[in-house]
């Protein structure tokens, strides 16, 4: 379980930034392996699903309590992407995030990277994957910026 733990926590920093693991995956987190493969798949906190490892590649997907957790132990975390207060509520219902409501974006983020979709009083509206870099989120005034996965209400 150690060795999972530590395996877990590098992934993290590696995607999220360095501290981020420890921050995301307290000692309590218990890490559910794939029936078939073997792989690590889930790391849950007392049965709450904080992130799934994708097979694909090997990273994660937050869920909405584990962006909360990230975001409680790593308040400066770059892959975040700030809305518009008026919109806050599509996001959260699961809606995609268009690049002319992005009012403040990571530096960090790339497309294809895991994001948490914020608003302006730093509340966790949703988690995705950017479609855009973060100059483009803001430059850009028409086209989807973040897909959203999951948002809080949806």
């Amino acid at each position: 379980m150690v060795g999972e733990l530590r395996r877990i926590r590098a992934i993290a920093d590696y995607q999220f930034g360095s501290g981020s693991g420890s921050a995301l995956f307290s000692d309590e987190v218990e890490v559910e392996r794939s029936k078939n493969t073997g792989k690590l798949r889930f790391a849950r906190l007392h049965g709450v699903l904080l992130a799934s490892l994708r097979a694909s590649d090997s990273l994660f997907t937050l869920t909405i309590v584990g962006a909360e957790s990230l975001l409680s132990g790593m308040p400066g975390l770059g892959y975040t992407v700030t809305v518009m207060d008026d919109v806050s509520e599509f996001p959260s219902n699961g809606k995609n995030v268009f690049a002319k409501h992005v009012v403040a974006a990571g530096e960090d983020i790339r497309p294809g990277d895991e994001v948490v979709i914020l608003n302006s009083k730093k509340e966790v509206l949703a988690v995705g994957r950017a479609l855009l870099n973060s100059e483009e989120m803001l430059a850009f005034g028409t086209g989807v910026a973040v897909r959203t996965r999951r948002g809080r209400n949806g």
